[in-house]
């Protein structure tokens, strides 16, 4: 335990230093799983490929999930079609080539070759992630959700590749293949959409005694989505993706801290998978097999990945350059590595030393790629420095404007005794506080809305609320807190304010924040309060 605890804080305190240099986080990682390992510096000898490879698909469950909850799907849908296609056609092209590549120049067996093809066809998802936010990267047009969904969907497909060559190098022959892609598709897409719509349901429907139940249950769906899609056949890992975007696209209560509680945790795994696979490594063994490493990745980066990418991305009329950097971002990485462990634990003669192969493919294409991913990005022009990544993600807020208006609902109202999550309130609008009866709250996605009430809200087209009656403007302040302030570095619960002061939002660095009783105030936030003594909280905020 103490190994293991030290372990996670090396890992965190290294890659805030190293990441400064442009050192990719991943990559710090495994390499500090090397230096842990037999030839490493601590020297610790892990062999074990079976728990490996048990635990690299518990860490894949949750890593696919939160890709899937992470991604917005309104980003992404006008995209869909050609990410799909990339993800699944685009992994079958790379590992044909690949494979072809492998039994031309290297000499292997046309199975074994198809087999190396399809372990590193499909992009890594958590590799992709990692950097696209980590980086802070602003792409234009839609290159970031091209990206995020092919790399959140591929896996499944190169999943099914690696199981099928290993079926026909175990003799089970050609008839299974139809059928079990067949199966492995419908088995995982219907198991996510009947567990994704329960988990809805039950979210909204049911309201838990302790909020930390909530992540816990879609802990729960998120392993079951991964373990009944595969006792029937089905694939684990797609089955996970399209229940974490179903979940993640839905109105439900507590969102942000199930997103905020599966962020935590996919870092958690990926730090575990990452050290992991770096530990089973032999370093001294990588120099037997660098000339194929070297020469399968150049062949990957300079035409396999290309070709597909351009062959399917030239029908919808991509860009030029935009393709030529999805080609570049064509991560290998855990992914590839943890079903290289499968292949060796699935029983079947393999003559290369296919998992350091793969290991040192992935290595590469994080450390070279990787690294190059901004610097690419700016030689092309597709920086965009007007958007944010982050809005292709869930848990990114639009600024809004600080203009609040007071709307009464009345019995006729359409938004009378429903909801909020129920209420069909446009995306932009915010009700950041209800007036009931001489008491003011805070209302979260289960509130609902009676007659009578008079919701504050704000937004970016509050025009869209012109069907309902229009009080007043909410008499508002904006302070703003200095250093020194009594107020500077406590959370709100634990401000000494008067009891009808509300803080209605936080404008913190360009960014707007909807406080609860656990948010700190720091110094330099301008809070924005509503109440009947504002001038004593400006004096607090000021003194």
């Amino acid at each position: 335990m103490i190994i293991c605890a030290l372990v996670l804080l090396i890992c965190i305190t290294s890659s805030k230093v190293l990441y400064r240099f442009g050192v990719p986080i991943l990559l710090i990682f495994i390499v500090l799983g090397m230096l842990f390992g037999s030839d490493g510096i601590v020297g610790i000898y892990f062999d074990n490929y079976e728990l490996t490879n048990q635990l690299c698909s518990i860490a894949l469950i949750f890593i696919m999930f939160f890709g899937g909850f992470g991604t917005n799907w309104r980003m992404a849908k006008p995209v869909a079609i050609p990410s799909i296609i990339m993800s699944t056609l685009g992994v079958i092209i790379t590992a044909g080539l690949t494979g072809l590549f492998c039994l031309a120049v290297l000499k292997t067996t046309i199975l074994e070759g198809l087999l190396i093809g399809s372990i590193v066809a499909s992009t890594d998802a958590a590799s992709v992630f990692s950097i696209l936010r980590s980086q802070q990267l602003n792409l234009k047009g839609s290159i970031a959700s091209i990206l995020e969904v092919e790399s959140g969907s591929n896996d499944p497909i190169a999943y099914m590749l690696t199981v099928i060559i290993l079926g026909l190098m175990s003799n089970k022959g050609y008839g299974n293949i139809v059928p079990l892609l067949i199966n492995q598709i419908l088995v995982g897409i219907i198991s996510a959409v009947i567990l994704a719509k329960f988990t809805i349901y039950i979210l909204r429907h049911i309201n838990f005694e302790i909020d930390g139940f909530y992540p816990i249950f879609v802990t729960a769906i998120a392993v079951l989505s991964y373990a009944l899609s595969v006792y029937l056949g089905g694939n684990g890992y797609l089955s996970a993706y399209i229940a974490g975007i179903l979940i993640g696209n839905s109105k439900i209560p507590h969102k942000k801290s199930i997103f905020q509680f599966f962020d935590g945790i996919s870092w958690l795994m990926q730090i575990m998978l990452f050290f992991l696979l770096g530990l089973l490594s032999f370093p001294s063994r990588i120099s037997s097999i660098m000339i194929e490493g070297i020469a399968i990745s150049i062949f990957m980066i300079l035409i396999a990945r290309p070709i597909a990418t351009f062959s399917i991305l030239s029908w919808f009329k991509i860009p030029f350059k935009q393709q030529v950097f999805v080609s570049w971002v064509g991560l290998r990485g855990a992914a590839s590595i943890a079903f290289a462990i499968y292949a060796v634990t699935y029983g079947v003669p393999i003559h290369n030393d296919i998992f350091h192969i793969i290991f040192f493919v992935a290595l590469f294409s994080v450390a070279v790629q990787g690294s190059l991913i901004p610097k690419v990005a700016k030689k092309l022009n597709l920086i965009d420095n007007k958007s944010s990544v982050l809005k292709t993600f869930n848990d990114y807020k639009e600024e809004i404007g600080t203009k609040l208006i007071e709307v009464l609902i009345d019995s006729k109202s359409n938004l009378a005794n429903k909801r909020i999550m129920d209420s069909n309130i446009p995306e932009d609008i915010l009700i950041v506080m209800i007036k009931r009866e001489g008491d003011v709250f805070v209302p979260n996605g289960s509130t609902l809305i009676l007659p009578g009430d008079i919701l504050v809200v704000t937004g970016n087209n509050l025009d869209k609320f012109r069907e309902y009656k229009e009080e007043k403007s909410t008499k508002l302040m904006e302070i703003t807190v200095s250093k020194s302030s009594d107020l500077a570095n406590k959370t709100i619960i634990d401000l000494d304010i008067p009891s009808d002061i509300l803080i209605v939002m936080i404008k913190r660095e360009g960014s707007v924040i909807i406080p609860n009783g656990d948010t700190s105030i720091l110094p330099g936030d301008i809070l924005v309060i509503t109440g009947t003594h504002l001038d004593e909280v400006n004096i607090l905020a000021t003194s």
